[in-house]
């Protein structure tokens, strides 16, 4: 784009070294406000569009409007999306988010793209996730908060305190296990998981631990949560049994350790779970193919 109203070569340069800096940020603040890297993908799309076609000399912080008009299109979404989960078949569950190494793009990392903060946040009303996740997560102010959700600056603010005292409350029952010791226990627990061992689940399985699965009608999976260790490990062995994987990989999803399972060349399942005191305290399988296309 150059000569006439538009921007120049320079411009243009400049547009696309900051969307090249920034578009993790874009990606990140809709994965976290939506929970599925096919919307957020849509929303990066639309950000990057609008930002080509729109006159940003005036724009002194671009990582902060870029964030913004992303915000913008995922709190749109969320109100939708927050109806039609609930005709969604069966639990639904955060769409696996690949990081680290295995991430085919740049992806910002910390405990709020794991599976359990998102499901915390899932809890949230959609102006007290999106106050949340620009402030605390961001660093955005209240007054340019305030005037994506059309409220006032102190409302924007109660809204991100609201949210902050409910998702800290839920931690407190969800403390995280180091790196070192998530490798241990789903290491030993899928080589059990491998030989059909009852007993060696059973003894990695928390006496409370629950299972949820999600194949939102496109795969088969429990449309209720598994409570109990053993009846956990007894579902497993079952479940392993009739689809026998090819192979169990070790990868880093939502920036922890999990298990991708694959058979008949393709993923069929990524497995996230919580440990507490050493012990799989939830497990949590996606099992929807709709969500593993990306993986």
């Amino acid at each position: 784009m150059s000569g006439g109203n538009g921007p120049g070569r320079s411009e243009e340069d400049s547009l696309l070294a900051g969307w090249q800096e920034h578009r993790p940020a874009v990606f990140g603040v809709a994965y976290r406000l939506l929970g599925s890297v096919a919307d957020a993908e849509d929303v990066t799309q639309d950000v990057w569009l609008r930002a080509a076609k729109a006159d940003l000399r005036d724009v002194d912080d671009l990582r902060a409007w870029l964030v913004t008009v992303a915000a913008r299109r995922a709190y749109d979404i969320l109100k939708s999306a927050r109806v039609r989960r609930e005709t969604y078949v069966g639990p639904w569950l955060p769409e696996p988010l690949l990081t680290g190494p295995d991430a085919s793009q740049p992806v910002l990392v910390d405990e709020s793209v794991g599976s359990a903060m998102l499901l915390i946040m899932e809890e949230l009303s959609p102006p007290e996730r999106v106050s949340f996740v620009l402030h605390d997560v961001f660093g955005l102010g209240f007054g340019d908060i305030a005037e994506l959700l059309d409220v006032s600056a102190p409302a924007a603010r109660q809204l991100a305190s609201r949210a902050r005292r409910r998702v800290a409350k839920a931690k407190e029952s969800m403390p995280q296990a180091s790196k070192a010791e998530r490798e241990r226990v789903l290491t030993v627990f899928r080589a059990a998981y491998e030989a059909g061992d009852l007993a060696g689940l059973v003894r990695l399985l928390h006496p409370d631990a629950v299972y949820v699965t999600d194949g939102g009608g496109k795969a088969f999976a429990a449309r209720r949560p598994v409570c109990g260790g053993e009846r956990v490990a007894e579902v497993m062995v079952r479940v392993g049994r009739q689809w026998r994987p090819d192979r169990i990989d070790l990868a880093e999803v939502g920036g922890e350790l999990a298990l991708v399972f694959h058979r008949e060349g393709r993923v069929y399942s990524v497995d996230t779970v919580q440990i507490t005191g050493g012990l799989i305290s939830a497990y949590r399988r996606v099992i929807n193919p709709d969500k593993l296309a990306r993986v």
